[in-house]
């Protein structure tokens, strides 16, 4: 099993990807966790939301998927994070956020954990901003990545989440 990195812009994307990447976010969020809300939220389509993906087999089915988004105060915002069911546990996550990171650069980046992935989140440089809060019935906690991992911070090897609502 090889694995692919892939990271597009929306106009990117063609139907069949955008297809899968939208199944797979339906199958764990809405479906998996039980949260039902609107999944398309309008944010895949700005120019500066970056998608990344990873693929395991050679049929091209996304592994794991996260998005990117370019907030207008110029910090970026992870959020989407997924991973499938027979991809859990094989450090997907840790090597799709280590490449989001990358995506993201020298600018300041927040996301909404869910409590229960706080620990994965900050052996990626970030810490928590605020109390948790629910949101469709899930504890999340705010959190945020001011600067890049400095010397002796990795994010290798960190457990995968299993998946989040919203973001």
């Amino acid at each position: 099993m090889s694995e692919r990195l892939h990271v597009a812009a929306f106009a990117e994307l063609d139907p069949a990807t955008l297809y899968a990447l939208l199944r797979l976010r339906v199958d764990v969020f809405v479906v998996e966790q039980a949260c039902a809300y609107p999944e398309l939220d309008g944010r895949d389509t700005e120019p500066g939301t970056r998608h990344l993906w990873l693929t395991q087999d050679d049929d091209g089915a996304p592994a794991a998927y996260l998005r990117v988004l370019s907030e207008p105060d110029g910090s970026a915002r992870i959020g989407r994070v997924v991973v499938t069911p027979a991809a859990r546990g094989g450090g997907a996550a840790g090597r799709l956020m280590a490449a989001a990171l990358a995506e993201v650069g020298d600018r300041p980046s927040v996301l909404d954990a869910q409590a229960h992935l706080v620990a994965f989140y900050g052996r990626h440089g970030y810490a928590a901003t605020g109390p948790e809060y629910l949101e469709d019935g899930i504890p999340h906690v705010p959190m945020a990545r001011l600067s890049p991992a400095g010397p002796g911070r990795s994010t290798a090897g960190a457990a995968p989440p299993t998946a989040r609502c919203r973001g």
